[in-house]
């Protein structure tokens, strides 16, 4: 898709995937999907995220019951 855009000499007239005939608008749409490299990030990104939540919420009852204590130590 890049080299495309960069080269207006080049004119892309439609392709094959998988025994399927592609038209030019198939063709782009497909140049422009992300690389599966790209798309396994993207997939951890969105696995990780509920992890680090569910972690930060079971901290933080944690955390504030030893802010509560520490107080009521240091106020005996």
């Amino acid at each position: 898709a890049k080299f495309a855009k960069e080269n207006e000499k080049l004119i892309i007239l439609g392709g094959a995937l998988e025994g399927r005939a592609l038209d030019e608008t198939g063709i782009k749409a497909l140049a422009e999907l992300p690389s599966l490299d790209e798309l396994r990030a993207k997939l951890v990104g969105l696995l990780q995220t509920p992890a680090q939540r569910v972690a930060g919420v079971l901290q933080a009852p944690a955390g504030q019951l030893a802010r509560v204590l520490k107080a009521r130590a240091e106020a005996a």
